[in-house]
């Protein structure tokens, strides 16, 4: 794959507006801005870096990362086990599920460019019950195969997340599009450095638990009222 190809394929598999349906996740926000933790730019902005830094990095990041060098091997039973332990880790019903129907939107996708056996395989073990599609595992699968350099695909990664938890955060706190671009900027570096950190980590640090997290989601369940499924 050309350079050419390679950043294009970078673009289209991080791109925040996908129709996957990602845009009617909050994963767990509400629950901040209605309990007036995060309030403000300055608040959306530490609730973003600290889910980058403290959350993403030692669960989806690393997931990510494991599934692209499993992809890389064709090692399909150690795609299984990675998506299973990654399912185990989601407490959250909202977000597991969440999880798991941006993958297969995923699938859909992106089986149209590559559809290896691979991918065949892990589709199939999907369908089974096998396995459950979570988004990172997915991710992960597509950039190796589509021979995007693992540095560059957790930039990505991390980067569509970042903009989609700021997007959530312009809607519900609510600030203004120019606050939540200047966020994104702010963050470049945290960006950085998260990706250099996870391709580094240690595999008994994955799967640390962000506790706190984990209970706001639940509590997004049983809010009064919400704009986003999770």
């Amino acid at each position: 794959m050309n350079n050419l190809n390679f950043l294009s394929a970078l673009l289209h598999l991080s791109d925040p507006t996908l129709p996957i349906g990602g845009y009617t996740h909050s994963n767990g926000l509400e629950t901040y801005v209605q309990k007036r933790i995060v309030c403000n730019r300055e608040t959306a902005k530490e609730f973003v870096e600290n889910m980058l830094q403290y959350n993403l990095k030692y669960n989806d990041g690393s997931f990510m990362k494991l599934a692209y060098e499993a992809a890389e091997n064709n090692d399909l039973e150690l795609l299984l086990k990675l998506d299973n332990e990654c399912n185990a880790l989601k407490c959250a019903k909202e977000i597991r599920n969440a999880s798991q129907k941006l993958g297969v939107r995923l699938i859909k996708i992106f089986k149209r460019k590559e559809n290896s056996s691979l991918v065949e395989s892990y589709e199939k073990a999907v369908q089974n019950q096998e396995a459950t599609s979570h988004y990172c595992i997915v991710f992960g699968m597509y950039a190796a195969l589509m021979k995007i350099p693992l540095y560059e695909a957790l930039l990505g990664f991390y980067y569509t997340s970042v903009s989609g938890m700021i997007t959530n955060a312009v809607k519900l706190v609510p600030l203004g599009q120019i606050d939540g671009q200047d966020i994104l900027f702010a963050l470049y570096p945290t960006i950085e450095k998260t990706a250099l950190e996870t391709i580094a980590l240690d595999r008994d640090s994955i799967g640390i638990c962000s506790t706190s997290f984990d209970i706001n989601c639940m509590q997004h369940e049983r809010l009064y009222s919400r704009l986003y499924m999770s």
